[in-house]
């Protein structure tokens, strides 16, 4: 058979592949996205039937007609907004300093922060719990948005990438009387734009998604962030008798991250070609 021949049915291959797990990953998404269209009457009775009708917008009206629900959706939208830009900025500084600057326990200290990777942010709310009630932040946006700045993951990303950059770029800024930190800003900081965009998309969407500090650190409905506030709105998850409205809150809460993906998706191959060079 001819070689070329052989390699096009074996790419025919891997592409049906792809697509049948592509399919069997998309497939609890439909399934929750149907089921949010369904009454929560019908739902007791048939779980199994979701492309056939009856359909309804009741779900959603539900949620919509929830008091404080574009109250916890701004907290949500301001607490991933500053986290995201909090990371960015620490985590270039932190990169480009790891990736260009001699200094005495660089290699060490780079260690440390890359030992963090492997503590549970679980591990850390008592004493975090603690610190911040004794400086009186719980229940505001700084006590939901603070502990997300330690990023250990922004630091590596960047410092590879900072390091895949050819130094002559600098080598020329700084020779032209070029400030060490006005070569950072104007020259190399802008090269780094997709890298930028993965670290902060991953950002937001962790801090979107979290649960779990805001459910320690928020104890006021009008602090709760969204995943929070939708949560405290459904009792008990085991005896639900609104599967649909449940269904209907997961498909609320994730349609932004979701939209915020799909704007930036096209930096993300780019930002991890870039981190795979040294």
């Amino acid at each position: 058979m001819n070689p070329l021949l052989r390699r096009g049915w074996f790419d025919r291959l891997v592409m049906a592949a792809l697509t049948l797990l592509a399919l069997a990953w998309m497939a609890p998404l439909l399934w929750v996205l149907a089921l949010s269209f369904k009454p929560n009457e019908f739902l007791l009775r048939h779980t199994d039937v979701f492309l056939a009708p009856p359909y309804t917008l009741a779900n959603y009206l539900d949620i919509l007609q929830t008091s404080q629900v574009f109250r916890w959706l701004g907290n949500s939208a301001l607490v991933a907004l500053l986290q995201t830009v909090g990371v960015l900025v620490l985590s270039s500084l932190a990169g480009y300093g790891f990736a260009r600057c001699e200094f005495p326990g660089r290699k060490i200290l780079f260690a440390l922060v890359m030992f963090g990777l492997a503590v549970p942010a679980q591990s850390v709310f008592i004493p975090l719990h603690r610190l911040f009630s004794e400086w009186n932040l719980q229940n505001t946006i700084a006590g939901l948005a603070l502990p997300g700045l330690a990023a250990p993951f922004g630091v590596y990303l960047m410092t590879q990438y900072f390091k895949a950059i050819p130094a002559e770029l600098e080598e020329a800024a700084l020779l032209d009387n070029a400030s060490r930190f006005k070569t950072f800003l104007t020259i190399i900081l802008p090269l780094t734009l997709p890298a930028q965009a993965t670290l902060g998309i991953f950002t937001f969407l962790a801090c979107w998604n979290d649960y779990l500090w805001p459910l320690v650190i928020a104890t006021q409905p009008d602090m709760y962030t969204l995943t929070r506030g939708l949560a405290s709105t459904q009792t008990n998850f085991a005896q639900s008798e609104g599967l649909g409205f449940l269904m209907a809150q997961a498909v609320f809460a994730g349609v932004p991250a979701l939209m915020l993906y799909l704007f930036f998706q096209r930096h993300l191959v780019t930002a991890v070609a870039g981190t795979g060079k040294s």
